[in-house]
């Protein structure tokens, strides 16, 4: 098969993670090629993502890479076993690829936590709070554009509702609370489904208010998304030119520490519904 065109961010991520393992064991992408019957350029090619890899080289590639943690090399394998695609690949060609990077991983998280300075966070968006945010964009999106992107969205959101739905750690700060995108009724209707969702099981809504001073990582949006194994955890920065996928051990370190430092800070689950309702009360 030819290499691929389009890369998905899962795609890329097995093939950093392969090219990881080999490094870290001391193989040449030479040696790599004659272990697994291939030749040079296909491992460059494995190992950006541009092609797969059978889930047997895999597992060949990992134990003479004496790869032990067989959880690891299990989630990998998954990653690397052909699926069906998923259902944010029918926005293909119609919204930036971000968006479909960002659906992917969260339906593949295993745990996601959040932390939202100025917007409440996608997942926990009402549909008339979203269109405001859409339709605010610079330069102005055409009507079809804002109901497809409202669509994906709403699609996006199925992570928390779904069978086996993703456990989500919230951090808001007071800041995204006030924001009135879409008017005061839009904002009231927007705070009163926060507070109907901090009450599901899976879901945990912080809220960090104004007077608890500084903290790390002010004005970035952020979202950890834990993988199966803590080696496949990925961070996502959002940016004006889309998200940014971070997951080196240092940066996963680091993000880590911040957003358990961030919800320490913020309020209980049971203050933060007390301090939406009175942001609620004075709209």
């Amino acid at each position: 098969m030819p290499p691929r065109t389009i890369l998905t961010q899962r795609q890329k991520r097995l093939g950093s993670e392969l090219r990881r393992m080999r490094t870290s064991a001391g193989m040449s992408a030479e040696y790599a090629a004659g272990l697994l019957g291939v030749d040079r350029s296909r491992i460059s090619n494995m190992e950006s993502g541009l092609r797969g890899i059978s889930v047997e080289r895999l597992r060949t590639l990992a134990c003479n890479c004496d790869c032990t943690d067989e959880t690891y090399v299990d989630a990998l394998a998954e990653m690397a076993e052909p699926g069906q695609a998923g259902w944010w690949e029918r926005y293909r060609g119609s919204l930036p690829q971000g968006f479909l990077d960002i659906a992917e991983t969260e339906a593949y998280a295993v745990c996601l936590r959040g932390a939202n300075t100025v917007h409440v966070p996608g997942l926990l968006q009402t549909s008339e709070h979203a269109t405001a945010i859409f339709r605010a964009v610079v330069p102005q999106l055409p009507e079809h554009e804002v109901a497809l992107r409202l669509a994906h969205r709403s699609e996006r959101q199925s992570v928390l509702t779904r069978d086996h739905p993703v456990p989500y750690v919230a951090v808001i700060h007071e800041a995204a609370l006030r924001m009135q995108f879409g008017g005061p009724d839009v904002a009231r209707g927007q705070l009163k489904y926060l507070l109907e969702v901090s009450e599901w099981d899976n879901v945990t809504v912080l809220v960090l208010p104004f007077d608890h001073g500084a903290f790390p990582g002010a004005g970035q949006t952020v979202v950890y998304a834990e993988g199966p194994v803590s080696q496949l955890d990925t961070v996502q920065i959002d940016n004006s030119h889309g998200p940014d996928f971070l997951h080196t051990d240092g940066q996963l370190a680091k993000y880590r520490a911040q957003l358990d430092l961030l919800e320490d800070l913020a309020l209980s689950p049971e203050r933060s519904r007390d301090f939406i309702r009175e942001i609620a009360h004075q709209l």
